[in-house]
């Protein structure tokens, strides 16, 4: 079966992630392939459109297929990373800037990689069944695919919550974040899918377009502001007032890679003050360059992905471990070895 449908069908870009068992999870030559269609289809006068969708209904796309990037990293190999990123990376960056209406319909888990290839899209559309994150800090990485962008854009602090405890966002919630746009029932679109099909009007989205659930996050807003306000996650943690809400944070945060959630905080603080998402990959690339060689990312892997057992043993004992010096060291510039886009 092939992994990712690309072609042209009526007047639009037809492109499907075709792994539903493995979550639609993003292979190094799926990014490769999406590249190839989106330069093929800019100048194209035929194609008026992109629409991005994918196969099954439990997933959009849950991420990045990141088994070789770990066996490599075991090895001491950590040039096959460095590269997937930098070429994933380019690819957000075409697709962030494409220039025609580019329609992402995301249902189930849509993460990581799968934030990549869709939520920089002009039209994205979630269900009732859409479950929208960034969990990176999970697994020794931090917020990337330029989703440290759109978490700089959410409202008040809202980006360094999502980013650093990995929280999912449902329909509501991701509109109001900033993730998406339209809210339309799963059942509506296989017909709104055929209607851009023969007409590439994406004026259509609009039309299908129906009132989003509530957003839990924007009543949790005001927390939110308070707490992750604090200027690092020292000062976060010295803030922790016992409340119940504060117990389920912290307990969140403690589970999660302590220098990934520490450098994700002042990362989108940085990204904050960018307009391009070219800035945003080059800040985030300077993490996940050195994430297998000096950070956590092969034990994140294993403990959540290979062996399962939910037991990593970080780097650093806690989040109060981590000093500021060690965060400038992840996130200093690359030199010779930056971002090339």
């Amino acid at each position: 079966m092939t992994d990712i449908l690309i072609h042209k069908s009526g007047q639009i870009g037809h492109i499907t992630l075709n792994r539903p068992k493995a979550l639609n999870a993003l292979t190094y030559q799926m990014c490769l392939d999406i590249e190839i269609a989106l330069d093929d289809w800019a100048n194209d006068d035929a194609v008026k459109m992109v629409l991005i969708d994918a196969a099954g209904e439990k997933a959009f796309c849950a991420g990045g297929d990141i088994q070789e990037m770990y066996d490599t990293a075991k090895a001491g190999d950590f040039d096959y990373g460095r590269r997937f990123w930098a070429d994933e990376y380019r690819m957000n960056a075409k697709l962030a800037n494409f220039p025609k209406p580019f329609v992402a319909l995301m249902q189930g888990f849509t993460m990581g990689g799968g934030v990549g290839v869709s939520c920089h899209g002009s039209h994205r559309v979630v269900c009732e069944t859409s479950q929208i994150a960034m969990p990176e800090c999970s697994i020794g990485l931090v917020p990337d695919v330029g989703g440290s962008l759109l978490l700089a854009r959410a409202p008040g602090f809202l980006g360094e919550y999502l980013g650093t405890t990995a929280s999912r966002m449902d329909a509501g919630d991701a509109i109001y974040a900033g993730f998406a746009d339209y809210y339309i029932p799963f059942s509506e679109w296989p017909v709104l899918t055929e209607t851009l099909i023969e007409t590439g009007d994406w004026e259509a989205i609009d039309r299908a377009g129906q009132p989003a659930p509530a957003s839990k996050l924007k009543e949790m807003q005001p927390q939110i502001d308070h707490h992750f306000s604090a200027v690092d996650m020292l000062s976060f943690c010295n803030m922790l007032d016992g409340s119940d809400w504060c117990n389920k944070v912290e307990k969140t945060l403690r589970r999660n890679s302590p220098i990934s959630v520490s450098c994700t905080m002042e990362l989108i603080r940085r990204v904050r003050g960018f307009t391009r998402i070219e800035d945003a990959l080059n800040m985030e690339y300077r993490f996940t360059y050195r994430s297998a060689s000096d950070g956590d990312f092969a034990e994140g892997i294993r403990a959540a992905i290979i062996d399962k057992d939910r037991n990593p043993q970080w780097k650093h004992t806690s989040l109060e471990a981590v000093n500021l010096m060690q965060i400038s060291k992840m996130l200093q510039p690359l030199g010779a070895n930056a971002l090339k886009l």
